[in-house]
């Protein structure tokens, strides 16, 4: 009568997330796409370098998302994929582990002692029980837990270290997964912002640098003082902004910050990222007559507060100043009104002269650039005050703990699973009749060098036991 065998069929999807070779070809495919990362300039940096890459390689790194790619939808999969590899193949290899980590093996056994080498064992002459008494004693002082068979002629002891080294590898699986996970948070629900602050003033809200949406920050950064050291060729040395951060206007905390020198506010983290001037709210204007009379008048005027006009026809107002109108240079909107009640606007630059070099006529077809806009005065715009705005970077990773995590945990793991090792011994006291023989053998599942030093160190010290 045939025997009819019966087959475990296993599921063929875990089988393929168990499987090590998907682990190291995931592993492949994550190196290659981060060194792509990385050689691919990723934000702010990608728009320049796709300009010089054309228009059809360009289109594809594109369309692959290789310009964010750590927000990919694919790299975001292959994480996932990585991560559920790993935790299957954990869990599939998990039971074989425990049987290795529980199993003790007898006292008893002979299989150790089988070719023993002569140095391994040494006589004594004393009582079976004596010597037996005398060796237990010294090994329960340096191991934790001993088997013992005693027969009338054997006694056999039974000692090990290391039985955790065969989690090692667990806890390296652990620490990727730790890093996965912290990748995942930073990714989902961090992000990364700027903002610019005028000294003297604060905001509550950053603007995100995917999507260019807004972002509350659930407090308020002001900026107290921004100062600027310049090296004798004129570039900047060392820039400094003094900020304070106040939660519902009332202030709790000021740190300074520098370039390389981050400072971090719940959970948010603030880098200084560059700096600048905007125009302030007052500007030094001339104004002249017709070209028969000869009078000026040199006026200091804010933004805003009307001001008459030196030959009582009416008064004028800034209405706007701007740093740089029209990519022409400083500028200030006029604004005049007449005693008869007409009104007229024009913008005065402060490089006049220049502009009508340059653009020819420019004046006369846009009168709203004309000066002389309003007879029989024309204004100059001498200067304008300034401030500095601070520039910073903000960022909230969630997962940077995790990462660390994990690292630190990888170190651990590694170190275990290289440098520590499962090491079984055993210790026989057997009679003779030249006496009584004591014999130390053992095995470990790596570093046999490092076994073998500790059996003799073992056999000596048991040797000692006995001299006088």
């Amino acid at each position: 009568m045939a025997r009819s065998k019966t087959k475990t069929r296993t599921n063929p999807i875990w089988s393929f997330f168990s499987s090590v070779k998907l682990t190291i070809v995931l592993l492949i495919v994550v190196a290659i796409s981060s060194v792509l990362g990385t050689v691919i300039p990723q934000g702010e940096g990608a728009v320049e370098f796709a300009r010089r890459l054309g228009p059809d390689l360009s289109r594809i790194l594109f369309a692959l998302g290789l310009f964010d790619m750590y927000h990919t939808v694919w790299f975001r999969l292959l994480l996932a994929c990585l991560t559920l590899n790993l935790v299957v193949c954990s869990i599939h290899r998990f039971p074989s582990t425990w049987k290795r980590f529980s199993s003790r093996p007898r006292p008893d056994r002979d299989k150790p002692f089988e070719r023993l080498p002569e140095k391994q064992s040494f006589i004594v002459k004393e009582s079976l029980k004596g010597t037996c008494d005398r060796v237990e004693h010294f090994l329960r002082s340096r191991f934790r837990r001993i088997d013992s068979t005693t027969t009338e002629t054997t006694s056999s002891l039974y000692m090990e270290k290391g039985r955790c080294s065969h989690f090692g590898f667990y806890l390296v699986h652990l620490s990727v997964l730790m890093i996965l996970i912290g990748g995942f948070l930073g990714s989902f629900l961090g992000f990364e912002g700027y903002v610019n602050i005028v000294e003297g003033e604060q905001v509550d809200t950053i603007h995100l640098r995917k999507g260019m949406a807004s972002l509350k920050l659930g407090f308020e950064v002001r900026c107290d003082e921004f100062t600027v050291d310049f090296y004798e060729s004129g570039a900047p040395k060392e820039y400094r902004s003094e900020i304070s951060f106040l939660v519902q206007g009332r202030e709790v905390e000021k740190r300074s910050l520098l370039v390389n020198h981050p400072v971090e506010f719940r959970g948010v983290t603030f880098y200084q990222s560059s700096y600048g001037t905007v125009p302030g709210k007052k500007a030094r204007l001339t104004l002249s007559r017709s070209a028969s009379e000869t009078k000026e008048a040199t006026l200091e005027v804010e933004l805003g507060k009307p001001v008459e006009l030196p030959g009582k026809e009416g008064a004028f107002r800034i209405a706007d100043i701007r740093g740089d109108f029209m990519r022409m240079g400083p500028a200030v909107l006029i604004s005049v009104r007449s005693n008869q009640g007409h009104e007229v606007q024009f913008w005065v630059f402060k490089e006049h002269e220049a502009i009508k070099n340059r653009f020819p006529g420019i004046m006369d077809q846009f009168p709203k650039l004309n000066a002389s806009a309003f007879k029989p005065y024309t204004f100059h715009l001498n200067a304008m005050d300034s401030k500095f705005y601070t520039g910073l970077q903000a960022n909230r990773d969630p997962g940077v703990p995790f990462v660390w995590l994990g690292c630190f945990i990888m170190v651990v793991g590694f170190f275990v699973t290289f440098f520590a090792s499962h090491r079984r011994i055993w210790v026989r006291v057997s009679r003779e009749d030249e006496g009584v023989r004591v014999s130390v053998a053992g095995n470990a599942n790596r570093n046999p060098v490092g076994l073998e030093r500790e059996l003799e160190h073992l056999r000596n010290r048991l040797k000692a036991l006995f001299s006088p």
